[in-house]
């Protein structure tokens, strides 16, 4: 008498552990992103001058020539260069917070950016409303959608008036301070760039999400 078939049985927690995907957040681009980032806004924050210098009544004076006043703010634009850009970081974030739905609006398309483009697995297809997107057709999403946050709504024009009145501030008292009682590091350049340390920040945050971009091209 012959034994009755075996059926297969599937594992129910083997099957679900399988179907599962890894979101981009926990993928290792997405912690090497944030970790290089943290390290070199801390590093910059290292370097900042103390706040007392910045706002020393008695080393301000009004320039007597366009002339002066331009080179003042190069020099002071060296010397205080992560403190006028945390400056400006302030302004803009106390000009998003008094805009939520700017901010809101913002911050999902920077979202939408991360996850699903720059850190979502190459070999997991984006899929909404049944239909599976390629990464071609993604990334011309974003990128439209990108222009029409920036140029078609109030998001661009609060971002573009908040960094001007920031500018703005930090050109007035780079012109009133007087950088004489101003000294740099022997291994800083005089005429370092104020945007050193934000191109540091994002040179490091690119070489992060570099290899994720490359498994996409």
């Amino acid at each position: 008498m012959s034994s009755p078939p075996t059926l297969p049985i599937s594992n129910p927690q083997t099957t679900s552990t399988a179907g599962q995907s890894t979101p981009p957040i926990a993928t290792p681009a997405f912690r090497a992103f944030i970790t290089r980032l943290s390290t070199s806004i801390r590093h910059g924050f290292a370097q900042r001058r103390p706040w007392y210098e910045l706002v020393d009544r008695s080393s301000l004076s009004r320039p007597d020539s366009v002339s002066e006043a331009a080179s003042r703010v190069r020099k002071n634009f060296s010397y205080f260069r992560v403190n006028y850009l945390s400056l400006l970081a302030f302004v803009l974030a106390l000009s998003l917070l008094s805009h939520p739905f700017s901010l809101l609006v913002l911050l999902c398309l920077l979202a939408a950016w991360f996850f699903l483009y720059l850190f979502r697995p190459s070999d997991q297809p984006l899929v909404l409303l049944n239909r599976t997107f390629s990464d071609r057709e993604t990334l011309g999403v974003l990128i439209l959608s990108t222009v029409v946050v920036i140029f078609l709504t109030s998001v661009g024009s609060l971002l573009i008036s908040a960094l001007m009145v920031g500018l703005a501030i930090v050109c007035v008292h780079g012109a009133f301070r007087v950088p004489e009682d101003l000294f740099l590091d022997d291994q800083e350049p005089a005429n370092a760039g104020f945007l050193s340390f934000l191109g540091g920040a994002a040179s490091s945050a690119a070489a992060a999400a570099a290899p994720a971009v490359a498994a996409r091209v």
